[in-house]
């Protein structure tokens, strides 16, 4: 292990739990209590980030899209809300996974560490493709436009990764969900639309038709043509 985790609520109690538990299984451990703490410990480069929803200041939602302007790592959301409106809001902040309060501690262990060993595998896949002005670094997670890096957060590049891997190969949107998120997620796969519509306009903002590279199968689901 040793992987380092970014622990952030406003609950002491809560911190400490979960840093005293992980930090038996091996793990570095940090801690903050807002996100304004948070923000200060990124440069420490976590490898995974548990994060409340409702924290006074700046919330969990708005966190994890400042995270995401800095980090690729995944983050699962630690809420009492289940609404599938506020998974949604957190899928689209960016976020990877909801657990909800109150959680078993085995079952929190069980899903960081299935995170952490997708992340490792996506790491460790040290390859390259060029399609057109598209350039896509699977070992890097980075992909850029004619020599420009292309903005994208987390769970875009995943999409993009799946679908220029699998070049000509359709999806339909639980497939994509099931593979992206994993059997743990509890979210819904109409996010899936979302992460594509915000995929397609950042491929055009980056070069103007290069989005007709992901098509949509009608009926289907989505490929990658390119």
């Amino acid at each position: 292990m040793g992987e380092t985790l970014l622990i952030v609520d406003d609950e002491a109690d809560i911190r400490a739990m979960l840093r005293d538990a992980f930090l038996l299984e091996g793990y570095r451990v940090l801690t903050a209590a807002s996100g304004e703490e948070a923000l200060a410990l990124l440069e420490r480069r976590p490898d995974l980030v548990l994060l409340d929803v409702s924290m006074p200041g700046m919330n969990g939602l708005d966190l994890c899209r400042r995270v995401r302007d800095f980090l690729a790592c995944p983050i699962l959301f630690l809420t009492a809300r289940v609404e599938e409106g506020d998974k949604l809001a957190g899928f689209s902040a960016g976020g990877d996974d909801y657990v909800s309060k109150p959680f078993a501690m085995q079952e929190l262990s069980a899903r960081v560490a299935a995170h952490l060993r997708r992340e490792s595998r996506r790491q460790h896949s040290a390859q390259v493709r060029f399609a057109g002005e598209l350039t896509v670094d699977y070992s890097q997670r980075a992909a850029w436009v004619a020599g420009k890096a292309l903005p994208l957060a987390k769970k875009e590049f995943d999409i993009l990764e799946l679908l220029t891997l699998n070049s000509g190969q359709t999806f339909d949107r639980e497939r994509i969900y099931e593979r992206i998120w994993g059997y743990e997620g509890e979210g819904d796969s109409a996010v899936v639309t979302e992460h594509i519509r915000r995929l397609r306009a950042k491929l055009a903002a980056a070069s103007p038709g290069l989005e007709k590279g992901l098509e949509t199968v009608w009926g289907v689901g989505y490929k990658w043509v390119g």
